[in-house]
């Protein structure tokens, strides 16, 4: 939490970025995770996930399907 903090006031502002990259079946980045798409901060290297839909960074929520939610409440 105060790692955070610190970040917010003196870290890095991410500006410059990579170019988006699409992660295929194998290991995944924990950055996309969400939409299976992440850029990298070209400053200090942290990976953010990006939509390709909406063509911005995300943030890192995963959002759940609805055939994924149906079937949790079949099996209920």
């Amino acid at each position: 939490m105060f790692s955070r903090v610190v970040d917010a006031l003196f870290g890095c502002w991410h500006q410059h970025y990579s170019f988006p990259i699409t992660i295929k079946k194998g290991k995944r980045s924990r950055a996309s995770f969400a939409t299976g798409t992440y850029v990298v901060c070209l400053d200090c290297g942290k990976e953010l996930p990006y939509d390709w839909k909406q063509m911005k960074i995300v943030h890192a929520t995963v959002e759940r399907s609805p055939v994924r939610s149906l079937a949790t409440k079949e099996a209920a």
